[in-house]
């Protein structure tokens, strides 16, 4: 009945009028409190019914199944996601945090140094940011704190960091932009590694020069305190617990970058990896490995439920239209390439401030990419930049998730202004990487060429 009142009205709206009323009621949706994939897939029914006609529908149904759910590369996204949980309930991270901070404590700076040190591995092994925050907030924040560092850089190093999950492979998020483009997994991973670590280098750099410039900021750790453990004990927890971590990284981007393995393959050596580290950290209880199976798994519904909606999403909205709508606004902005190219960047950088990674992606790819495409930029380069500029949707108000992942482990005396403060400096460092990125492209397209014969 409602469809049949809905199609009377359809083909009333032009593509123009279609493009504004499926992005108003994406926003009208997500601020009603609606989860964004019931908010993409009922905006899709109603656009479907005003716009081209209810029968589309049939259409992007074949779609959501043809090419969303059959598709074999995001089977990696299960196995890293469990890879991750294995990783996360082993307790090594623990373990190497402690390590690290003992080797770095004697420096100004040295804990949050040991943050990005540490969250750059968790980055490479987990690809999970809200694990990482979670994680590092839990068992870095209250020691900052009692050992004298400032609140605004204690919580923004680890927000900050803990951010680099979502850009340092093998990483979900590269999965589902490879997926969505026409560049390989193993061609993302290498165009990412530099510029996920560059970001992490460049954290590292402010934390030193920070600590350098105002002392107070980071204390380092008192002298009797690190006289407790001796040189050798140190060297033997380094090697006992940064050691396994590293090899899991190596074992994983060594198969997929020699092309041993596909990224479903290196997923899968990842989690036999990680499950053995669990085995020999973990608690070993059966009931742990019941909940790190339930858990991967409520996390990769979550981001296939999303996936569906998206793709009904921005079916609609290609049929109706829409596409062409977009293509001509960014094709018509002043500036030529340059302007182009900053109106999506800035469309992206929006949209960070209302959804996550994985519906601006699954948003946006589809739209923006035929664009890319007609323009003659490098797809590989413009997907990485994304990926960077998508650091900020975690740091970004108001809906900024690493704020909020850290201030539900946070102590009492961090406040939710104190986080918003503590990111901007942060942000400003990802802007400028932008910049470096913008300037020397092969910083992207370098690695790829040599190592999985990207052309």
């Amino acid at each position: 009945m409602i469809s049949d009142l809905l199609s009377s009205v359809s083909h009333s709206l032009t593509p123009e009028q279609l493009t504004i009323f499926m992005f108003a009621g994406l926003m009208i949706g997500l601020f009603m409190g609606h989860p964004l994939a019931f908010v993409l897939g009922g905006t899709a029914v109603l656009a479907a019914c005003l716009g081209p006609g209810s029968q589309v529908l049939g259409l992007i149904i074949n779609n959501i199944y043809g090419r969303a759910m059959d598709n074999y590369v995001l089977v990696a996204i299960p196995l890293f996601i469990l890879m991750a949980r294995f990783l996360n309930d082993s307790g090594v991270t623990e373990r190497m945090f402690e390590s690290m901070r003992l080797l770095l404590g004697r420096v100004r700076g040295g804990l949050a140094l040991t943050v990005v040190i540490v969250s750059v591995l968790l980055a490479a092994t987990t690809g999970i940011v809200g694990a990482s925050i979670a994680v590092m907030g839990l068992i870095a924040l209250t020691p900052m704190l009692k050992y004298g560092y400032n609140k605004g850089l204690s919580a923004g190093v680890i927000m900050a960091s803990g951010c680099l999950g979502i850009l340092i492979p093998p990483s979900i998020m590269l999965i589902l932009m490879a997926s969505y483009s026409p560049v390989s997994v193993g061609a993302l991973f290498a165009g990412a590694l530099i510029p996920g670590l560059m970001l992490g280098a460049m954290y590292a750099i402010y934390v030193l020069v920070l600590c350098l410039i105002k002392p107070e900021f980071g204390p380092p750790v008192a002298a009797a305190e690190r006289a407790e453990t001796s040189t050798g004990q140190l060297v033997l927890r380094l090697f006992k617990y940064v050691l396994p971590p590293m090899s899991l990284i190596l074992g994983v981007l060594g198969a997929l970058f020699a092309g041993i393995a596909t990224a479903t393959q290196a997923s899968a050596i990842g989690v036999a990896m990680a499950f053995i580290l669990f085995l020999i950290f973990g608690d070993r209880k059966l009931s742990t490995c019941y909940n790190t199976f339930i858990e991967a798994g409520k996390t990769t519904t979550m981001v296939m439920f999303v996936l569906v909606g998206a793709t009904a999403f921005t079916g609609v909205f290609a049929i109706g239209g829409g596409t062409d709508v977009i293509s001509e606004l960014v094709l018509a902005m002043p500036g030529g390439t340059i302007g182009a190219l900053l109106l999506m960047f800035l469309l992206v950088f929006v949209l960070g401030m209302f959804l996550d990674w994985t519906g601006i992606v699954l948003l946006s790819f589809p739209i923006m990419l035929p664009i890319i495409d007609t323009m003659g930029i490098d797809i590989l380069w413009f997907v990485v930049m994304v990926a960077v500029v998508l650091q900020t949707s975690f740091l970004t108000p108001p809906f900024g998730y690493a704020l909020f992942y850290l201030k539900g482990v946070a102590p009492p005396e961090v406040q939710t202004l104190d986080l918003y403060k503590a990111v901007i400096p942060f942000c400003l460092l990802i802007l400028i990487t932008c910049v470096l990125l913008t300037w020397f492209p092969w910083l992207i397209t370098g690695l790829p060429e040599k190592m999985v014969g990207y052309s």
